[in-house]
């Protein structure tokens, strides 16, 4: 089944306090194309500004650049013909957490910690999540919950000293 965009299920909890400290949800589900991966990276850069984490922070551009490579994964390696893949971003107590779940329930990642070093046959991809292992605080991987496939998730810190970069 094929999600239709431009009228999504977006679940969004706000609350007057600083988006460090209280909490917001945003989920929603993308096709899995190149198309819906963009997607997902551009409406967590919006949503993320949107709650105070501004562009052109550190927080802001590791907690997007996360998303973007688990939700690229979902396409390439996630990818069932007529299924979309969901990801859900929450920001609560100073952690963005980014879940993408997709219905390929065979083919699972690593574990962290187990991911192997860059490799010569990788040149042209496969480094998606040697970076989520690098730029995050923690992440990993469980069966997907009510449905099959797995959910890969992140957790990025959030510093309320941020700057948006001039």
């Amino acid at each position: 089944m094929t999600s239709n965009n431009l009228s999504p299920t977006v679940t969004t909890q706000l609350s007057t306090a600083s988006p460090y400290l209280g909490s917001r949800v945003f989920a929603l589900r993308f096709t899995s194309t190149a198309r819906g991966a963009r997607l997902a990276r551009r409406l967590v850069a919006v949503r993320l500004d949107e709650w105070g984490v501004p562009y052109g922070t550190e927080a802001h551009e590791t907690t997007v650049l996360v998303a973007a490579e688990l939700a690229t994964n979902a396409v390439r390696h996630g990818h069932v013909p007529g299924r979309d893949f969901r990801l859900s971003l929450r920001v609560a107590g100073g952690v963005a957490r980014v879940e993408v779940s997709d219905t390929r329930a065979e083919r699972v990642p690593p574990r962290p910690g187990e991911s192997p070093g860059p490799r010569p046959e990788l040149a042209d991809g496969g480094r998606g999540l040697l970076l989520v292992d690098a730029l995050a605080e923690r992440w990993g991987w469980c069966p997907r919950s009510g449905a099959p496939g797995k959910t890969v998730w992140a957790e990025c810190a959030l510093t309320p000293d941020d700057r948006a970069r001039d």
